[in-house]
């Protein structure tokens, strides 16, 4: 039971039969989309912001050879590259060996759907950080991230976080990014043009003024968006009343996903089924296990309880999420590295033990993900109503002028207005 719960928490894998051909693709729902960022080496990203830092002091004071060695060169990469500085952060563009610069402050992301880790944000270090997503990531924006799920696959194939995501799944498919707003400011929205009136003219606005707003739209993808062997596909339903329940329970999935960020309330579980530690947690955890009779999480010799089945059993892709969760911090308490690296390379840099912040971000994933299999009720009765109801259709999309895209909603916005700084210094205008 729990499995299929799981699997109806955010955007789902359905492999029911269903009319597929009536949903519309989410890559003409939402046309600008860019790649997964593409680091180049492990060691500039992690769950611990301390040990990110203790790397790059190590980097930075390496002789030449030592640096270049420790670094891992890559094509794209390598300690004598000059680049252009990321959007937003204030880190050099000389060439690294030359002038490594002050430590940039690590910034927080989004490591697949639930593991919230940190980056270096250094242009230099990064094989492919996609700028653009940098330009636009701010206090309003939103990002949708796709999982490339297969039909057949349980776990929601689609997660939206305030954060800057990287892109990859837990099953290591990387999947596209789908930034909410073309540019900063929440202006400039990332759907199809015309489509948030076409909804507002087909179902009627009613009194609410952000019923279609480009975040209720957003919403309703996130409830109702199915994968299909194309990519994912959306339903858009003919009826005012389904449209407005998918919203609500859009709306909700993103404040679970999200964390409460933007200022919203961040994910609790009523009284008495919220989890606590009950013993702690060894400094340098190396197993984690369920026990089912005590609804406890077993964290070496640490405890942690009540923990209900339907989170220790979600899954994203075929993978438990929080055994992933576990395993990458287990392994940077310890200071092992990833398979293939060296073992006195940066990775195995800095590690701490287990610090109190991965407790407490502990507590909260199992609460999310808790919540999320929490919605299993709604999102079937959203599935039921859409099957049972009529669609507005890709056909009816085309005959309306609102589907195909022109070619400009695919690619960033061209024009931004201010100043980045290029390699060595130089400025361009974008």
């Amino acid at each position: 039971m729990a499995a299929r719960r799981t699997a109806a928490a955010g955007s789902g894998g359905d492999t029911e039969s269903s009319p597929l051909d009536a949903f519309v693709p989410l890559d003409e729902l939402m046309p600008w989309s860019v790649r997964p960022l593409r680091t180049g080496r492990a060691w500039v990203s992690g769950p611990d912001p301390v040990a990110l830092r203790a790397r790059w002091e190590r980097l930075a004071a390496a002789d030449a050879a030592e640096q270049e060695r420790l670094f891992a060169p890559t094509r794209s990469r390598t300690p004598h590259t000059s680049v252009a500085a990321l959007p937003g952060q204030s880190t050099g563009t000389a060439r690294f060996a030359r002038t490594p610069g002050p430590c940039p402050d690590p910034v927080r992301i989004l490591h697949g759907p639930y593991d919230e880790q940190w980056l270096l944000p250094d242009h230099r270090l990064i094989d492919a950080a996609r700028p653009e997503l940098w330009r636009v990531a701010d206090e309003q924006q939103l990002f949708a991230v796709e999982h490339s799920c297969a039909p057949e696959d349980s776990g929601p194939a689609l997660s939206v976080t305030a954060l800057l995501p990287d892109g990859h799944s837990p099953a290591g498919r990387p999947g596209r990014i789908r930034p909410l707003y073309r540019r900063p400011g929440g202006t400039e929205p990332n759907l199809a043009p015309g489509l948030p009136e076409l909804l507002r003219g087909r179902l009627g606005g009613g009194t609410d003024p952000d019923a279609f707003a480009p975040e209720a739209v957003l919403a309703w993808i996130l409830a109702a968006a199915r994968p299909a062997a194309t990519g994912l596909r959306v339903p858009l339903p003919a009826d005012a009343e389904v449209w407005s329940s998918g919203v609500a329970l859009g709306r909700e999935l993103l404040r679970l996903q999200s964390r409460g960020a933007r200022g919203g309330e961040r994910p609790r579980l009523p009284g008495g089924r919220r989890p606590y530690v009950r013993a702690a947690l060894p400094a340098r955890p190396t197993e984690l296990s369920y026990d089912a009779g005590d609804e406890a999480l077993v964290v070496g010799d640490g405890r942690i309880s009540p923990v209900p089945a339907a989170a220790w059993e979600f899954t994203v892709g075929g993978v438990r999420v929080l055994e992933l969760w576990f395993g990458r911090r287990a392994a940077a308490a310890a200071g092992r590295v990833p398979e293939g690296a060296a073992p006195d390379g940066l990775d195995a840099v800095g590690a701490r033990g287990w610090p109190r912040e991965w407790t407490s971000e502990l507590l909260e994933l199992i609460t999310v993900l808790a919540l999320l299999d929490g919605t299993a009720g709604p999102r079937e009765e959203l599935r039921a109503a859409l099957a049972a109801g009529p669609l507005i259709g890709p056909a009816e999309l085309r005959a309306a002028g609102v589907l195909p895209v022109p070619s400009s909603a695919r690619r960033p916005a061209s024009v931004l207005g201010h100043q980045e700084e290029g390699p060595e210094g130089q400025f361009a205008l974008l």
